[in-house]
């Protein structure tokens, strides 16, 4: 087109004119490549692979040495790999009802695991899928809902999902030979289970993932796949409490048999985003689908020492130092996010809602504590920073702790009388050092935002028992 424009210059235009031009219109095609402007042309399908208690050093692209996840690391090598990525709590429920709704935990309407049924979503609670259908989705759920039971305004399919299929209860989600899983309004049976081991509830899961992208594949869509490996079990039968059919590729190796589970788990996670991003590629959805792959918290502490699950950071999930909200974060879309890039933007999960609603040319939903990353995808500075982000936990147990980033400052407190520990993120990524003493000014502009930060809930009165107990786990 700009050779044809180039030919149709006035035969009186100058050389140099007509050279200039030509050099504009060839940097313009160099630095705006075919691929990107195509690709931005169309709404993209959106996947969104979340596991459950994945630590932040538990893949191969992010430091582990003995468990090997090829599948997930070629995703890093194909996309952009973030390394300051935040979950949305250090816990499952809460963390989920901030990815769905964009605010932060001191707003969202879930604010920890217990109680289950106060904390559902409402009619009045706007999610990811809502925005999403509304603007010509199709939106599919996969796995771990944790935000409405069946028979509540909450469950998947009455907060904007076509179709689910997995666990819309959290402590449902952590038997993996189930009986049962929820099947969009009704139940699948899985009767095998009932006298021996047969279906596994991972492999099912993935198996109706694959089957959604090729239904969808005519149209926009969203497939949230919030994966429940490799979450510990809750069966008592379960040997160091973790569910697997086989330990395979590791059942040789010269560990221990909880390690070869874990490591197993992780495996057979690894091989289904595998699976997923293979059917995209061959269904030629590569151009048209922005694939995104995270854990919903950091690693369980209860995970064999010699991974150190959560690599170079300090604490657990349920914890507000780094290691409980510290997230491995991929993002990957042929032609728009640079291939093999590492990003250190801040980004939080309260950010999936208002960036998937710029890509489906959506309307926001106003009052959000979440902001659009999509620049951050294309390696870009973002236009607007957050002021802060912010994390609690404790409202229904012993002790209620919140944490603080300000620019490169955390700030924590564990209980609502005690003082705040500062550790500067630039130079302590472990939190090893406590330097509040000598930055008494951060301290007061961290106490000030813990004090405004949360909004007073009537479904998490903070200081209030759960059935008279003190829940609260250290």
């Amino acid at each position: 087109m700009w050779i044809r424009a180039l030919r149709n210059l006035k035969t009186e235009t100058s050389r140099g004119q007509r050279f200039l031009f030509a050099s504009v219109m060839f940097w313009l095609m160099v630095c705006v490549p075919v691929p990107v402007q195509a690709a931005m042309k169309e709404r993209p399908n959106i996947i969104f692979i979340m596991a459950d208690d994945l630590g932040y050093g538990d893949l191969g692209c992010y430091g582990q040495k003995l468990i090997q996840t090829p599948h997930i690391d070629q995703l890093a090598t194909q996309g952009m790999r973030f390394t300051q990525a935040y979950a949305g709590a250090s816990v499952c429920t809460a963390s989920r009802a901030v990815l769905m709704t964009g605010l932060h935990n001191g707003h969202t309407p879930a604010r920890d695991n217990i109680p289950h049924y106060p904390t559902y979503l409402q009619e009045t609670d706007v999610t990811i899928a809502e925005v999403l259908q509304k603007s010509g989705y199709l939106c599919g759920g996969v796995g771990k809902w944790s935000l409405g039971d069946a028979g509540t305004v909450g469950r998947a399919t009455n907060q904007g999902f076509d179709m689910w299929f997995g666990y819309l209860n959290q402590d449902h989600a952590h038997y993996y030979f189930t009986e049962y899983l929820d099947d969009n309004e009704g139940r699948l049976e899985l009767t095998g289970n009932r006298k021996s081991r047969q279906q596994y509830s991972h492999d099912l899961l993935t198996d109706r993932a694959l089957k959604f992208i090729r239904k969808s594949a005519a149209q926009p869509f969203f497939l949230y796949a919030a994966y429940t490996l490799p979450h510990f079990s809750a069966k008592a039968e379960d040997p160091h409490g973790l569910a697997v059919p086989s330990t395979e590729p590791y059942s040789d190796r010269d560990w221990d048999a909880k390690s070869k589970k874990y490591a197993a788990m992780i495996h057979r996670l690894d091989r289904d985003v595998g699976q997923i991003t293979r059917l995209i590629d061959e269904l030629q959805l590569r151009e048209r689908t922005l694939i995104i792959f995270t854990s919903d918290n950091g690693g369980h502490k209860g995970v064999p020492r010699q991974f150190r699950t959560n690599g170079p950071l300090r604490g657990f999930k349920r914890d507000l130092t780094e290691g409980g909200i510290r997230v491995p974060f991929i993002a990957r879309w042929h032609g728009v996010i640079p291939a093999g890039k590492v990003s250190d933007t801040v980004i939080a999960f309260q950010d999936m809602l208002p960036t998937f609603a710029e890509l489906a040319r959506a309307p926001v939903p106003t009052g959000l504590d979440g902001l659009s990353v999509l620049q951050a995808f294309k390696c870009e500075p973002l236009p607007v920073k957050h002021d802060y982000l912010y994390w609690d936990y404790g409202h229904c147990r012993a002790r209620y702790d919140q944490a603080v980033r300000w620019k490169h400052w955390k700030g924590i407190r564990h209980g609502q009388e005690g003082e705040i520990a500062l550790y500067d993120l630039n130079q302590d990524l472990g939190e090893s050092t406590d330097v509040a003493g000598k930055h008494p000014e951060v301290v007061q502009q961290i106490k000030k935002i813990m004090a405004t930060a949360t909004v007073p809930s009537e479904r998490y009165p903070i200081g209030t028992l759960y059935r008279g107990k003190a829940l609260w786990q250290p």
